[in-house]
């Protein structure tokens, strides 16, 4: 639909998004490890198996060879979140958490962040397995965390103009709400009618739910929703019968892809 580029939309509250950047890193990492292993290697096949969501073996269904048993079946929830496809399957995760994730972490700090970030992808792995409780397939990619992202930032800052690639080759910069809630949309239509496809929508809309819940009591005190104004109190009347200056705040302004 769109690829994010650019938004115009500084840090207020931390010096440097380290969080952000070292999930980017982790991520990376992980998939250059799986693809100098070979795509169809053992090794990849084992790694996607053993840290993979799978449903039917979280819900007891199946059972995985003890070999192939990397973590705890809960771990599943979030180690799932570090795995991807391919280049494209994790760059397209990727820019999304660059563009958005920094002014997210921005707003909550970065512990808070980073549990928002998992809590996201456990609740994309959670959505998943309501919906195919009996999948053996394994679900990988971190985009239950990154719908998390996005919809923290649409309802933090819908106003503010993001550049994006429309259709993959027309460039424009368009207000946030216009692109993300047109995919926040997106995710729920395709949840009904693709159900059987390669992509669970059913874990971006899992991150969705859970990152507009979340961001509602993860973030600072005092940091506005929707890019609202914060107004300072009315100025004080001073003995002499003149107003003392008024200052305003600062405006806050396969397996299953998950893509």
């Amino acid at each position: 639909m769109f690829i994010p580029l650019h938004d115009s939309n500084d840090l207020k509250h931390i010096k440097l998004q380290w969080v952000t950047w070292s999930l980017i890193a982790l991520n990376a990492i992980v998939w250059g490890i799986t693809e100098l292993a070979g795509a169809d290697s053992e090794f990849t096949n084992a790694a996607v198996l053993g840290l993979g969501f799978i449903p039917s073996v979280v819900n007891d269904i199946a059972e995985l060879q003890p070999s192939l048993v990397l973590v705890p079946e809960d771990a599943t929830y979030v180690t799932y979140s570090f795995l991807h496809g391919n280049l494209l399957h994790l760059g397209s995760n990727m820019i999304f958490l660059w563009v958005f994730g920094d002014n997210v972490e921005d707003a909550m700090g970065h512990i808070k962040f980073l549990i928002f970030y998992f809590a996201c992808a456990a609740a994309g792995a959670f959505a998943h397995g309501l919906l195919l409780p009996d999948s053996e397939s394994p679900l990988i990619g971190a985009s239950g965390a990154v719908a998390g992202i996005v919809a923290a930032y649409l309802m933090l800052h819908p106003k503010v103009r993001v550049w994006v690639l429309v259709l993959g080759r027309i460039p424009l910069p368009l207000p946030a709400f216009i692109p993300l809630a047109v995919w926040v949309v997106f995710q729920f239509f395709m949840v009904v009618t693709d159900i059987g496809g390669d992509v669970s929508w059913a874990a971006h809309v899992g991150g969705i739910m859970c990152g507009a819940v979340l961001v509602l009591f993860f973030r600072r005190s005092g940091v506005p929703l929707f890019d609202r104004t914060i107004n300072s109190p009315k100025a004080v009347i001073h003995k002499s019968g003149q107003s003392a200056p008024e200052k305003a705040a600062p405006q806050s302004a396969p397996p299953k892809w998950g893509r």
